[in-house]
């Protein structure tokens, strides 16, 4: 069976290490939205050992640390679902109360058109801060 998150990347790469890497996803809709993604096929953070969900946790923070600093959304939703692609991976998104489905969940029912807007260089921005919190 194919896993996406085997066979691609899942995004535009910001960083990784011998465990995991994060992803920039290319969502108009939701600019600053990561993805942390576990390397090996693993469905479940249980099946990980305290030191590796340790790390991988550690990572989503740093992530959402770095997205806070450079795009300062008015939320950060944080999510793990994994039911159509079950390899372990974190969602970090960034959400502001006048995008395109806030308050419902960026995969629920539309509240309004897209109105987001970042300043040029966000996205370098953003890959230094990621870096900058993660261990080289």
């Amino acid at each position: 069976m194919s896993c996406e998150l085997c066979d691609q990347a899942g995004g535009t790469l910001l960083w990784q290490d011998d465990t995991c890497r994060v992803v920039l996803v290319a969502d108009a809709d939701y600019p600053g939205f990561c993805r942390v993604i576990w390397k090996q096929h693993i469905k479940e953070m249980t099946d990980l050992s305290v030191a590796e969900r340790e790390h991988f946790m550690e990572t989503v923070f740093a992530v959402e640390s770095a997205i806070r600093e450079v795009v300062r959304p008015d939320k950060i939703n944080l999510a793990s679902l994994g039911n159509l692609t079950p390899h372990l991976h974190w969602h970090v998104i960034p959400r502001y109360t006048h995008d395109k489905h806030f308050p419902q969940p960026i995969w629920g029912t539309a509240q309004r058109e897209r109105t987001s807007s970042l300043e040029h260089g966000w996205q370098a921005r953003l890959t230094e801060s990621v870096r900058s919190k993660l261990p080289r």
